[in-house]
């Protein structure tokens, strides 16, 4: 009797970018998963668990309407890992996919 082969697990599919422009000083971004498991190997609810501060910049604005009529430059940048305040910015779903929509203010400081 042959032996069947072993499968290989397979890696979630990683979310499609959103057809998404922000506009003027807004980014758009995709909130990291939250943890499963405590450090102490308890397993979490849905209903326990913190909605991560993270996130990767997905899309940016033009930049900042300055007073002389140009646009200011973001200092965060498409596939960036940021920090960001709790309750800034909008959640929005778009195709079953939750995202930001956040001044650029609201980020705190950018990850690695």
């Amino acid at each position: 009797m042959a032996k069947p082969k072993p499968t290989k697990p397979t890696k979630p599919a990683k979310p499609a970018k959103p057809n998404i422009r922000p506009l003027g000083e807004k980014v758009l971004i995709r909130r990291l998963e939250a943890d499963q498991m405590t450090k102490g190997g308890i397993v979490l609810p849905d209903s326990a668990k913190e909605k991560p501060q993270r996130g990767t910049v997905l899309a940016l604005g033009d930049g900042k309407l300055l007073d002389d009529g140009s646009r200011g430059d973001f200092q965060v940048s498409a596939g960036d890992t940021v920090l960001f305040a709790s309750y800034g910015g909008t959640e929005i779903k778009i195709d079953g996919q939750e995202y930001l929509l956040m001044d650029e203010s609201d980020i705190l400081a950018i990850i690695g």
